[in-house]
């Protein structure tokens, strides 16, 4: 309907006659009864208040007052002490009266005034309007694969879709629906210290599955594994991978690796000692200066020879700091006194952080996937990780290990055979935050020495 239409005529009486009649023409609009647009005429007088005529109206088709907003050419009128003349409301005009909000008077109950909202609703959790917009954007059904592999593999077939879209929504329904009941039930004893406890620990549940939820509807990307940054370098003219860690205090390097290089020769055990951290490993010694090639550069570097690592050589914040190197992501480059070295792909990276990462431990998700603890990479259920026990975690990084950290860890102790565990090297893992199977699996391949033990369990 439009509102615009209006028509104008000159007074019947003459413009000083106060009491000539005028016939207006009032075009109804009423959705709450579902009915077509009528019409309504009827005979006003210049000095009618607009009160007046809202009465007329109520009097002519029982809508209220407080139900009618009337509209003159476009414009909503709604000062009732106002006169037709004041309002420019000539002979002949027509009006359009939308009737809104109005309850009882047209005998129409407060329930039929719903399906309209209601039908809206449903059309925005529509399964086949869902499926046909995954259809139709490539990157929305790349992440639903991430997020509901099931829900993705039926995005082809509309039933099937539609029945495991309407069983999900249900299953979170009847989620709510327990959890509220749960509440009501607790709420009956409002005293009772331990049910207040226990609906504060639902509720903070409930926000937490509701911010992770969020997180995966409108930031998934949080939820991606972060690949580390390595470069390519030459250590005394041996090819390494090296990993980028502004985080390490030291430059630091494997034995291994120290021997490929050949540079084990050079190590000063007098720098020998332990690295505490969040665990524990052995450093050792120092190499106090070889070459290492970055791009096209020779530069001098200092390692400190460690045991426990799983990188091969790891440049830490010496060296950054030494030569004024610049992590550039935008880039994608370590920029080192001019020369830029591209970080390396995720093809290129050394297997040893996958698999690191494959043995993460993980925590359940939403529709039966699995989130990582430490990276926050979301699995699907037919690819779920397995948790870790002896493996390090490379998603954190050893590079914290130099750091002291506050928290005390035992001295090494000399080794113990694998059938002759100690209860206190279990119980100081345990201490330090390990499970029980996790600190004796990690006793028995460190043969029973908690340092290194704790080195494969934290780093």
């Amino acid at each position: 309907m439009k509102l615009h239409y209006s028509y104008r005529a000159e007074w019947r009486g003459g413009e000083d006659d106060r009491h000539a009649t005028m016939r207006i023409t009032l075009n109804i609009f009423n959705p709450q009864a579902g009915e077509q647009d009528s019409l309504l005429t009827l005979e006003i007088f210049p000095d009618m208040t607009l009160a007046t005529l809202r009465e007329s109206i109520q009097a002519e088709s029982t809508i209220p007052p407080t139900s009618q907003h009337i509209y003159h050419n476009g414009r909503l009128i709604s000062d009732d002490t106002q006169t037709m003349e004041q309002l420019q409301i000539a002979d002949g005009e027509m009006l359009a009266l939308h009737v809104r909000d109005m309850r009882g008077s047209t005998g129409v109950p407060e329930q039929a005034r719903r399906p309209q909202p209601r039908r809206q609703a449903r059309n925005e959790q529509d399964p086949e309007l869902i499926r046909l917009q995954i259809l139709g954007q490539p990157a929305l059904r790349q992440q639903l694969q991430s997020q509901h592999p099931e829900l993705a593999a039926a995005v082809d077939d509309p039933a099937r879709f539609a029945q495991i879209f309407l069983d999900s929504q249900n299953r979170e329904q009847r989620e709510r629906q327990e959890r509220q009941r749960e509440i009501e039930r607790l709420n009956d004893d409002p005293f009772n210290i331990e049910n207040q406890r226990k609906i504060e620990e639902m509720i903070r549940q409930e926000r937490v599955m509701e911010n992770l939820q969020n997180a995966m509807e409108h930031n998934p990307e949080v939820f991606g594994r972060v690949h580390m940054l390595y470069v390519d370098v030459e250590v005394n003219g041996h090819p390494v991978k090296a990993f980028v860690d502004s985080g390490a205090q030291a430059t630091i390097m494997s034995p291994s690796c120290a021997e490929a290089c050949g540079i084990m020769r050079l190590v000063d055990t007098r720098f020998a000692g332990v690295a505490r951290g969040v665990g524990t490993a052995n450093i050792i010694g120092r190499v106090h200066s070889a070459q290492i090639k970055i791009g096209n550069l020779f530069l001098p570097c200092s390692f400190t020879v460690m045991e426990g690592k799983s990188v091969d050589l790891l440049l830490g914040l010496d060296m950054l700091k030494r030569y004024q190197a610049t992590i550039d992501l935008a880039k994608d480059k370590l920029c080192i006194q001019g020369e830029e070295v591209p970080f390396l792909g995720e093809a290129e990276i050394p297997k040893e952080e996958e698999a690191a990462a494959v043995q993460e431990p993980t925590l359940p998700g939403p529709d039966g996937t699995t989130i990582g603890q430490r990276s926050g990479a979301v699995v699907p259920p037919g690819q779920q990780q397995q948790p870790a026990s002896t493996a390090p975690a490379q998603a954190a990084p050893p590079a914290q290990a130099p750091a002291p950290a506050p928290q005390s860890q035992p001295a090494a102790q000399p080794a113990a055979p694998r059938t002759n565990i100690s209860p206190q090297a279990i119980d100081t893992l345990v201490s330090m935050g390990a499970t029980r199977e996790q600190a004796i699996q990690a006793l028995q391949a460190a043969d029973g020495n908690p340092d290194v033990a704790a080195s494969l369990i934290f780093f």
